[in-house]
């Protein structure tokens, strides 16, 4: 099964492996599948630092992301989604969103889409985007928690 990422309006197919590609897939342990560590204090507290230093200029202190953040600017961006529930962040399965956040979105949908969100590869490294990454997903409520695990089992049993 080949996974989709819509970005902007535009699907972009079979990302579910390139986070893989990146870094090689955690234990599926206690957490569930995927690689985030969103039940472990340590990492959770980690990434918590990590996006009020990094990510909480665009996506807000409190994950809200900016207003309208789902219509284009004067510019033609997309301002910055929330990371919360309300947004899509849990929508897509972790090795996307290792690859957004290492890559960049224009990175990622490639030709000449266009975004204000940079890849932090060459910032952060392979920890740093994980507790991230963990930190986000430790603030979902339980049911979205549940569904973004069956989207990264669904994404593993694709590759």
């Amino acid at each position: 099964m080949r996974m989709g990422l819509m970005i902007g309006g535009v699907m972009i197919l079979g990302l579910a492996g390139v986070g893989a590609a990146l870094w090689p897939a955690g234990a599926q342990g206690d957490e569930g599948p995927g690689q985030l560590r969103w039940q472990d204090a340590d990492v959770v507290a980690r990434g918590a630092e990590v996006y009020a230093a990094y990510c909480a200029d665009c996506h807000g202190a409190d994950l809200e992301g900016q207003a309208d953040w789902r219509e284009r600017d004067a510019d033609g961006y997309l301002p910055a989604p929330p990371h919360d529930e309300t947004g899509h962040t849990w929508h897509h399965p972790d090795d996307v969103l290792i690859a957004l956040t290492t890559r960049g979105t224009a990175a990622l949908v490639g030709g000449d889409y266009q975004s204000n969100m940079m890849g932090f590869g060459d910032v952060l490294d392979e920890d740093d985007i994980l507790a991230v990454l963990s930190f986000i997903k430790s603030t979902w409520p339980a049911e979205v928690i549940e569904i973004h695990d069956g989207i990264n089992a669904q994404a593993a049993a694709g590759q």
